[in-house]
């Protein structure tokens, strides 16, 4: 669970074109289903030996895994999933079978799947009642094997243990003590390192030889250091370890540590943004490239020729540039292009050739309509933090002294951040008339530990007045209209929508909150067990509800709910874990006995997000439906059942 809490808006797997073939058209209403409804394709995946592909695509209604052949262009079904649809997916190394992930209504207890590639046979590997799954390793040069963790001993942690594809089999490689958050193996599959959370919110990186050793401490990330600091991989022959790493700088960076002698050298840092990830060798395991995220990404290299291939690969296309998968001879690229006025469009990259062909686009209808452009924007809060976000206005061309109304649209988390790209929702909100603005209020990662740090308990606090002087900014600015502005998120950004309702009542017309928490002590109480180990973390960051009971309830928008006087659209999942069902019920009860407007969504399939597009299109028919009363912006016209909700009553 390392690294984030909540999560962010909802997933649509949204990935859209801009092709140049249709002429665009301007100021039309687009069809909400093409922004956030499912893909025609998504998430493609080049088979180990090459030859194949596979992706997500609708059957029946409902995402499940398909495989192309490549020289046959032929497609055809290999799941049949007729529920909630299949978004986590990879091919196993045994070139035989494919592995998916699969939960029950949205409660989080994944299942692991394998499908035979030939017969099509399924086979639930894990069939643990109300026990969690998480993939921990594969690798091509063990391709039988997969290292899983599970909570099936005791809910609240998670052991590691190992599965042999093609027995079934599975047996316990190491018992949770309790504390691990992170299990690492080397390149021989074998576990050899451990993150373990310390009771102070703090992190110790812990190594054995064998399996028999006793786990000795190399690296101790202090709470400051332990947002971001995390272990990636060991070096070929074992010796050297790569982390992500930020003691002794501000920023997180690409280091590797001898193990014998905890050395550090350090890779790639930047000054002001943290190292986001890194691609590695298949082979060598040497890091080959490492990704900055600025206002748009950047890649630094290591591997000599690499940067030929990314040159060669940005001629295909305009985007930033992610490679979303490789084949076994690291010859065939899957790659991803990200641009903000027309989503992900996939390409296969032949690295001998040099030669790039187009895939698929997510949403080919999309291709004839005009998106507006996300501009990076950044102003400096009330107590001279610069803050970083995304504008994206509605057809600014024609008019640039137009004071729209404006939805703040908070992204989850809170430890993630908004970048640069397509956004399925601010695209919408523009096309229905509003100025979309997205914030990196502190809290947000990639900006370096100070500024993560910074939020610290301030969950209602700095992070909150972040998002309020954002408003002030966008006022001044003269493209918001100050008389119509409304707050939107999920998970963490649903709590900042409440948390705008009730404590600057008077600065938003609405708000609308999906699977946010409303009572911060009934939250932290009710957290999935099995983020027992990062309670002390979390305690830290959040506030701890039995030594910091008056502190919550103050953040608490429940707890401000007679302060609320603006219309409240709410949305919730039944079986949400990580956001009980309560947090939205209490605060619905609070306006209710307010007398306050209000709308409310309980989905019973439902867990933290709408999976299912019955339930997500629902959600946004009527979030368009509220916005367009409150705020003034255009509406899709929807039968009266699509927009059915359940009102305020008495």
């Amino acid at each position: 669970m390392r690294r984030y809490f909540l999560i962010g808006l909802i997933s649509v797997l949204a990935a859209l074109p801009s092709w140049p073939c249709f002429a665009a058209r301007e100021n039309e209403v687009i069809p909400l289903e093409l922004f956030l409804g499912d893909p025609v394709k998504a998430n493609p995946q080049i088979s180990p030996d090459g030859a194949r592909l596979a992706y997500i695509a609708p059957l029946d209604g409902v995402l499940n895994v398909w495989i192309q052949d490549l020289a046959s262009l032929k497609s055809y079904p290999i799941t049949n999933d007729k529920d909630r649809g299949i978004r986590d997916y990879a091919w196993a190394h045994d070139r035989k079978h494919l592995l998916y992930l699969q939960d029950k209504d949205g409660n989080e207890n994944w299942h692991l799947f394998a499908v035979d590639i030939s017969s099509g046979g399924i086979r639930d590997l894990t069939p643990f009642e109300n026990v969690q799954t998480q993939i921990i390793a594969l690798d091509k040069h063990f391709p039988n094997q997969v290292v899983l963790a599970m909570n099936k001993e005791d809910v609240k942690i998670h052991d590691l243990y190992r599965l042999d594809l093609t027995t079934s089999q599975i047996r316990m490689e190491a018992k949770n003590p309790g504390n691990v958050t992170q299990w690492v193996c080397d390149n021989q599959l074998k576990l050899k390192a451990a993150v373990f959370s310390q009771k102070d919110g703090s992190y110790d990186l812990a190594i054995r030889v064998n399996e028999e050793d006793s786990w000795r401490t190399l690296r101790h990330w202090d709470l400051e250091d332990g947002m971001g600091s995390n272990p990636i991989g060991f070096s070929k022959d074992g010796s050297m370890l790569y982390l992500i790493d930020s003691k002794e700088f501000n920023t997180f960076g690409l280091v590797k540590m001898e193990i014998n002698t905890g050395n550090i050298v350090s890779l790639a840092r930047d000054a002001d943004y943290d190292i986001a990830g890194c691609l590695i060798h298949p082979d060598t395991y040497e890091i080959r490239m490492a990704l900055v995220v600025r206002e748009r990404q950047k890649w630094i290299f290591f591997e000599k020729g690499l940067e030929k291939d990314l040159r060669l690969i940005q001629r295909l296309h305009r985007g930033d540039i992610t490679i979303r998968s490789v084949d076994d001879a690291d010859e065939k690229w899957v790659i991803g292009f990200v641009e903000d006025t027309g989503p992900v469009e996939f390409y296969l990259y032949n690295r001998k050739t040099g030669q790039g062909s187009f895939l698929f686009s997510n949403q080919p209808e999309l291709q004839k309509y005009q998106l507006n452009e996300m501009i990076p924007v950044q102003f400096t809060a009330r107590d001279g933090v610069k803050i970083h976000g995304y504008l994206t206005l509605p057809d600014p061309g024609n008019d640039k002294t137009a004071k729209w109304p404006m939805v703040l649209l908070v992204h989850g988390g809170p430890w993630t951040r908004d970048t640069w790209g397509y956004h399925p929702v601010a695209q919408w909100l523009t096309n229905r008339g509003y100025a979309c603005l997205q914030v990196n209020y502190r809290g947000s990662t990639g900006y370096g530990k100070a500024f993560v740090n910074s939020a610290n308990r301030e969950w209602g606090g700095v992070m909150q007045n972040d998002l309020t002087d954002a408003v002030y900014w966008a006022i001044s600015q003269g493209f918001a209209d100050p008389e119509r502005i409304g707050i939107f998120g999920a998970s963490y950004g649903g709590y900042a929508a409440l948390a705008g309702a009730a404590f600057t009542p008077d600065l938003f017309r609405c708000a609308v909150d999906a699977v946010g928490p409303s009572n911060l002590l009934t939250f932290l109480n009710t957290l999935p067990p099995f983020w027992t180990p990062e309670l002390a973390m979390i305690h830290a960051r959040v506030g701890n509800p039995v030594t910091d009971e008056e502190l919550l309830k103050a953040r608490s928008p429940f707890f401000a709910a007679d302060k609320i006087k603006i219309p409240v659209l709410i949305a919730q999942g039944a079986n949400d874990p990580r956001v009980k069902e309560a947090e939205s019920r209490q605060i619905v009860e609070a306006l209710k006995r307010n007398g306050v407007e209000y709308e409310y969504l309980l989905f019973p399939d439902e867990g933290h997000g709408f999976a299912k597009p019955g339930n997500r299109l629902k959600f946004y028919r009527a979030a368009e439906t509220f916005l367009a009363r409150h705020l003034g912006g255009r509406a899709q016209t929807f039968s009266k059942a699509s927009v059915e909700t359940i009102k305020a009553r008495g």
